[in-house]
């Protein structure tokens, strides 16, 4: 029992051999199976079978050959004296290193078309208790769950004689439970068809970048990407400054908005909420409406497109400070012109990937709440007509545009549309009638008309003076939920004005 021992089984073998030849220098006994056995074989590293250690051969397809005490037993075993006599009793020998990474169950249920059967036999069992049982004896047995461990490990092994200290064993324990966490959740995910709210919740991701500071440079913040889904529709930076807690943030409210239109569209995006919306025959035009809303909140905004940059386009966006620009892409000649701007963030995202999260979660004191995303894209023209004029076509148009914008903006929302562009939004204030003033007077700084605008509400009307406000204001259209105890008045109000309103029956509050 001098010679120390590691065992090997892996999915992925990249830089393995330099591992293992470091631990042969050090004197260790390799131990491993399957095609991990084969490949430290074909390397020339001498390597001792699991079977051989068992005495037991592998069964059942594979599924069965490091379940067995003298495996378990050597990597359970605490340095202490009544463990070391049993082991000795029972012949079993210590493992004071394991190296095992997993079934490679994430990138196997990627594909589309892979049957159940075959996602079923990419669940592990043998690796996950081979990183339990290690993990958990940490105090002894060093254990790496991840390629990226191998340089902290050949460093320890050279400055610990060929062993490694108990503060680099604990770390690499809390990253196996961490690891076990990730890849349970997404076997429960997978398997989980009815996609219900579980008795039990699970988030998981892997780190995709160390984000310079949160929403205050006093915050410490990270992004995780949740495997197998497709991060803000495989969001890929071509160019700029690094991106920023905030830029993510915004980045996700503009795709989510971009996304509800066919045609071409521009979002202007500040602090999470729309300060303009514009759609039109080509980007260029879409991008003035979107810009004229409210121009001077959009310095410093995220811009979103849901088509390619052109060169002209971007001869345009050159002349503004923007934070981000995210399209689906950018002509070379657009690239090159922007490229200029050294600190400006050029994203592109593929929008047949992109779509809304599932799930939506804020995070409580000892807890957290989870609710469907509202993702609910209602149809206008089957809203109910409850005034005594019908909506006009054009009326139809321009609510059906206020109702897709209003639910992107933070309660109580309310906005001011046409058929093309957003007209003036009042967002996130406690009053309606506050929400339904800073809408008007955005409008009045713009210089953009109010007379026969859309108007959508994100809730219903408490009182009819919100209404009347938006009368005063030019307003002929107006679509909202419904549901208070005064709509017998917002009605009468909406009446005695001439003016059409539609009740939609759903509330789109945004906390």
């Amino acid at each position: 029992m001098s010679r120390k021992r590691a065992l090997i089984s892996l999915s992925d073998k990249q830089n393995i051999e330099e591992v293992a030849r470091a631990l042969i220098r050090f004197d260790y006994e390799i131990i491993s199976s399957g095609g991990t056995f084969r490949f430290l074989q074909d390397c020339g590293i001498p390597v001792t079978p699991v079977d051989e250690v068992t005495g037991f051969p592998e069964i059942l397809d594979g599924r069965v050959k490091t379940l067995h005490p003298h495996i378990h037993g050597g990597i359970l075993a605490r340095r202490e004296a009544a463990h070391m006599r049993q082991l000795a009793q029972h012949k079993i020998e210590l493992i004071s290193t394991v190296i095992v990474n997993l079934y490679p169950f994430e990138k196997a249920t990627a594909r589309e078309d892979i049957s159940l059967p075959e996602a079923v036999e990419q669940i592990d069992i043998g690796g996950p208790t081979l990183l339990r049982a290690a993990a958990k004896n940490f105090h002894w047995v060093t254990v790496l769950s991840d390629p990226d461990q191998y340089p902290a490990f050949l460093e320890q092994l050279q400055a610990n004689g060929g062993d490694t200290d108990e503060a680099f064993r604990k770390q690499c324990a809390v990253r196996v439970f961490q690891t076990l966490a990730r890849y349970n959740a997404s076997i429960a995910d997978y398997l989980n068809e009815e996609k219900e709210l579980p008795q039990t919740y699970v988030m998981s991701g892997i780190k995709e970048q160390a984000l310079r500071y949160g929403e205050n440079p006093h915050q410490r913040a990270a992004w995780y990407k949740v495997v197998n889904k497709s991060s803000l529709g495989d969001i890929r930076q071509l160019h700029g400054r690094e991106l920023s807690f905030n830029n993510l943030l915004d980045i996700q409210a503009a795709l989510n908005i971009v996304a509800e239109f066919e045609s071409a569209a521009c979002v202007i995006i500040k602090h999470n909420n729309p300060c303009g919306i514009g759609t039109a025959e080509n980007l260029s035009e879409a991008h003035k409406l979107a810009r004229s809303t409210d121009p001077v909140s959009s310095f410093g905004s995220i811009i979103s497109f849901n088509r390619v940059v052109d060169a002209a386009l971007a001869e345009e966006l050159a002349s503004f400070f923007t934070e981000c620009i995210v399209a689906p892409g950018f002509e070379e000649d657009a690239l090159q012109r922007l490229r200029k701007k050294k600190n400006l963030r050029l994203l592109t995202f593929n929008p047949d990937r992109f779509s809304m999260p599932e799930w939506d979660v804020k995070v409580l004191s000892g807890g957290f709440l989870v609710q469907e995303t509202d993702r609910r894209g209602d149809d206008v023209r089957r809203a109910r007509v409850v005034t005594k004029r019908t909506p006009t076509e054009e009326e139809w148009q321009a609510l059906d545009f206020a109702w897709k914008t209003v639910r992107h903006v933070k309660s109580n929302a309310i906005v001011f549309t046409n058929a093309r562009q957003t007209l003036g939004i009042g967002a996130g204030q406690m009053s309606r009638v506050d929400s339904t003033e800073i809408a008007i007077k955005k409008a009045q700084n713009a210089a953009l008309s109010l007379k026969n605008s859309a108007v959508a509400s994100d809730a219903f009307f408490p009182f009819k003076d919100g209404v009347e406000a938006l009368i005063a204001a030019g307003a002929t259209a107006v679509i909202q939920p419904g549901g208070s105890i005064r709509d017998e008045e917002v009605i009468e109000a909406a009446d005695k004005a001439g003016i059409t309103m539609v009740f939609s029956g759903s509330r789109h509050f945004k906390h």
